[in-house]
């Protein structure tokens, strides 16, 4: 059995910080020893890590990833293996992506063609939600065998009629069900049929280029949205998680129903945090880089998402990762904004991101873990296998150097598209180690991995919201 000592780092988890050392013996994490103990019973077969001036996470889980995606014709351009390396080098050790159910077909089949896809293809571990696309009698019925199977979260769209859309009676049924059998429903929260009428005037009227997707997709109607799905699982007693939110009016929405004590989490994206609206309207087609669903927005919803962040309301940092490359699939909407694929390549950049939150003083290095790590696992029935330290957990770890500085760009990232949403900036933090359920991956600057490492991860059903643990104070500024 492998044994591994990480020593002199600073161990930050959601709950706090102390210096410590991290005992690693096999897949798990054996002991956190007071810094200097050393090992107990002497040093033999003992792989020694310093961390000197370094922080001791747990691993990064991001909770919403599309690897292989198909869109048009199309699929998202990173596999379940370049994904999930690059995934790696930014310090995540799980992700969870989404199986999609066909139309017409049953929910397993979805999920037995994505695990098809991802076994022994992923260089982390990994696990599965279900898109139901096609809600009816005998998929409400298959929802009980897969949720005793470990997939017990199920997302659902207001948006894409014809694609992915359910209406309110389809919602509320899941809702009902999931809230009989113990599972989260999670809600892409767009008026996707308001949203057609916008984009049928548009072209209509000519109205063509990048910038138009923005446009059509005002934050009105996903704040409306937000509010519809909430009173929905209000009235289901569902729990309810909204992803990838980009607008204060739906943030507002969460906010509210928090204060009432309904259970509804939501995650925030980087894309949201760091990227302005102004981009889609670049030049040259430049501006189809950038498009995604929901849009990136203006400078204050930012503001408002920063501070759902540090208020605890946003409970999770995600990346919805759906990268297609600029030459030849993003360049398929040239002249109609509706055929840009929809996505961004962000997974390699999510917990160096998210750190910029440390440097600039607005979380807290322990507010910053349970974004990127604890919060997930609590919330999709991972915890406390994954997202902690503690004795027994899995040895998912990232040893950080949090004075390390280096540019992100599409010339040094590893995920498998030719551009990069963040090209150029400059960034305060970075990777040093990480290790995924004992083994190395990454060690400076040296990539170790191989693509059948990871392992399917079933999850435990759902058993209460992720409590916010880093956040300084409970009031809202």
């Amino acid at each position: 059995m492998s044994r591994i000592l990480i020593e002199h780092g600073t161990v930050v988890t959601a709950s706090g910080t102390v210096a410590a050392d991290v005992l690693v013996e096999g897949e798990k994490i054996a002991a956190l020893l007071q810094e200097g103990t050393g090992y107990p019973s002497g040093g033999e077969g003992l792989d020694r890590i310093d961390a000197t001036g370094k922080l001791v996470v747990p691993g990064g889980i991001d909770v919403h990833t599309h690897m292989e995606m198909p869109f048009g014709g199309s699929f998202s351009s990173d596999t379940f293996a370049t994904g999930t390396e690059a995934a790696a080098w930014g310090g995540t050790t799980t992700i969870v992506d989404f199986a999609i159910q066909p139309r017409g077909g049953s929910a397993r089949q979805g999920l037995e063609t994505w695990m098809s896809r991802a076994e022994g293809q992923c260089a982390i571990d990994y696990g599965f939600h279900l898109i139901l696309s096609d809600v009816t009698d005998e998929v409400l019925e298959e929802m009980q065998g897969l949720v005793r199977d470990g997939i017990t979260s199920y997302k659902l769209f207001m948006a894409y009629p014809g694609v992915f859309y359910s209406d309110d009676g389809q919602i509320l049924r899941v809702m009902q069900t999931a809230a009989a059998c113990g599972a989260t429903v999670m809600m892409h929260a767009e008026n996707g049929i308001a949203i057609d009428v916008l984009v049928r005037q548009a072209l209509e009227a000519g109205q063509r280029d990048p910038r138009m997707h923005g446009e059509t997709r005002p934050s009105a109607l996903e704040g409306e949205a937000t509010h519809r799905a909430i009173i929905l699982a209000q009235v289901a007693g569902c729990p309810l998680y909204i992803v990838h939110l980009s607008a204060a009016e739906a943030l507002a929405e969460v906010v509210q129903a928090r204060d009432r004590g309904q259970a509804v989490s939501a995650e925030t994206c980087p894309q949201y945090l760091f990227l302005d609206e102004s981009l889609m309207a670049e030049p040259d087609f430049e501006g189809a880089k950038y498009v995604c669903s929901p849009p990136i927005r203006a400078e204050a919803h930012r503001r408002a998402l920063w501070q759902g962040i540090q208020t605890g309301d946003l409970s999770v940092v995600a990346t919805d990762h759906c990268p297609f490359c600029f030459k030849g699939q993003k360049e398929l909407g040239r002249g109609d904004f509706t055929k840009i694929p929809n996505g961004l390549p962000v997974v390699e950049h999510r917990m160096d991101l998210i750190y910029q939150g440390v440097v600039s003083g607005r979380i807290t290095p322990e507010r910053w873990v349970e974004l990127t790590s604890t919060a997930p696992a609590r919330l999709f029935g991972m915890y406390p296998q994954k997202g902690t330290l503690l004795p027994g957990a899995d040895a998912d770890l990232v040893i950080y150097d949090p004075s390390r500085s280096h540019d992100l760009g599409a010339a040094t990232h590893h995920m498998a598209v030719d551009y990069s949403v963040f090209e150029g900036l400059s960034i305060t933090g970075a990777v040093d180690t990480v290790i995924s359920r004992g083994t190395v991956l990454l060690s400076n600057g040296v990539y170790r991995g191989h693509p059948n490492h990871g392992r399917f991860v079933p999850r435990n059903r759902y058993s209460g919201p992720a409590i916010p643990t880093g956040v300084p104070g409970t009031g809202r500024s």
